[in-house]
């Protein structure tokens, strides 16, 4: 399988994604420049952490107008895998590929440091190597990380079963302490903590390995050629 690794300036979470790649999940990779016309030689596409363009006027309000990102909605509608960390996460809202908005923490504070997250559904392509309601640990590092949607986008989350991960104790004021949602076609998912910072033990963890093991094996199960 390959990903694409999107880097925007500003990004500076792409080499930790490279490296969950290619060095702990075995698979190819490759950065691309947010001036990419053109994605489809890529099987996965992730969006990483960051201050795409300085988060200036709001956060992932200029990336969302990159050029790439009119190849990132043509993947998305393509079915392929699509995953946004933090400012990745905030760049698929602001680009429509995922419901509701991102606010400041409620502290109005930086918060840095590893929370405990709950599996709400392992039935996605980016959870299916967890078990349901399992706890695992995967650091946060953001300053706007309030996940907010109206009442009704809220319910419509719930019924499709759209909240993957939840904190088991909201850091930052996230409405129904969502710390991760995908789109109603399961193919594109938003989250805040960084799973790729926990991928290795020596490095305090690697409770997130699980999430990109789980997008490879959705993707071998759907290319098994058949005899």
């Amino acid at each position: 399988m390959k990903f694409a690794v999107v880097v925007f300036p500003g990004s500076n979470c792409d080499v930790d994604m490279y490296h969950a790649v290619k060095d702990e999940l075995g698979e190819e990779v490759e950065y691309v420049w947010h001036d990419s016309d053109n994605l489809d030689e890529y099987d996965g596409i992730l969006l990483p952490g960051g201050f795409s363009y300085g988060d200036y006027l709001r956060t992932g309000a200029i990336a969302r107008f990159s050029n790439v990102m009119k190849e990132v909605v043509k993947a998305a509608e393509a079915g392929k895998p699509i995953l946004g960390v933090c400012n990745g996460f905030q760049i698929l809202l602001e680009a429509g590929l995922l419901p509701g908005a991102m606010r400041r923490n409620e502290s109005l504070k930086f918060i840095c440091k590893p929370v405990e997250l709950k599996v709400e559904n392992n039935e996605s392509m980016f959870s299916s190597t967890y078990e349901q309601g399992e706890i695992i640990t995967i650091p946060i590092a953001h300053g706007e990380g309030n996940y907010y949607c109206d009442e009704e986008t809220l319910a419509r989350l719930k019924e499709n079963k759209q909240i993957v991960f939840t904190y088991e104790q909201n850091p930052n004021g996230s409405l129904d302490n969502i710390a991760g949602i995908m789109n109603e076609k399961g193919n594109v998912l938003g989250m805040m903590p960084h799973p790729e910072r926990a991928v290795d033990e020596l490095l305090g963890g690697a409770d997130g390995l699980k999430l990109f093991q789980s997008i490879v094996k959705q993707w071998r199960e759907s290319h098994v050629v058949k005899a």
